[in-house]
């Protein structure tokens, strides 16, 4: 009976995988999912961090505090995440899956950049939740983009963006 469930999840998350990564031969949404996924890369992410540590006062100084800690924390987490549960990336599995050049070869178990993004900007929505209005929306775009591009299912963002904010709430925490 369990096997028989998580079968149907799985089918039910390739089904929203196709239904999201089907739409990758319209260019402008090609174009934008290219672009904003770059925002929860190691490059944007740690930027963003240094430049309120560096650039602020405090609070703001603070906040950007609390986005480091808790990228690296939740960094250190994924990780260990994908050594532990090596879930092959939703191109290598499914055989109607599009992906543009070089693609990523590590595990796909959770997204690192969803992780990464939802991670940065928890902080600040907890500080000033106005700020959630841009924020989550653009932290989500980047999460779908990952599905776009054809590199996670469905689930590895969702579970990228609970261990982010969750990383995020535990970086407030502790400072």
């Amino acid at each position: 009976m369990i096997a028989k469930l998580v079968h149907h999840l799985y089918q039910f998350e390739c089904n929203i995988y196709s239904m999201i990564n089907n739409r990758y031969d319209q260019k402008g949404l090609n174009l934008f999912f290219h672009q904003i996924t770059h925002l929860g890369g190691a490059t944007a992410t740690i930027s963003f961090t240094v430049f309120f540590i560096l650039c602020f006062d405090f609070p703001t100084k603070l906040w950007g505090l609390e986005s480091a800690l808790s990228l690296l924390t939740s960094h250190l987490f994924v990780f260990s995440t994908k050594k532990i549960y090596p879930r092959a990336r939703p191109y290598l599995s499914l055989p109607n899956a599009r992906v543009g050049k070089n693609p990523l070869k590590d595990h796909s178990f959770p997204s690192g950049h969803t992780t990464a993004i939802f991670s940065i900007i928890t902080p600040f929505i907890f500080h000033l939740p106005i700020l959630g209005l841009i924020l989550f929306p653009l932290a989500c775009c980047v999460g779908v983009s990952r599905v776009f591009l054809g590199l996670h299912y469905p689930s590895d963002v969702l579970a990228g963006a609970l261990v982010g904010m969750g990383f995020g709430l535990l970086a407030i925490n502790i400072i």
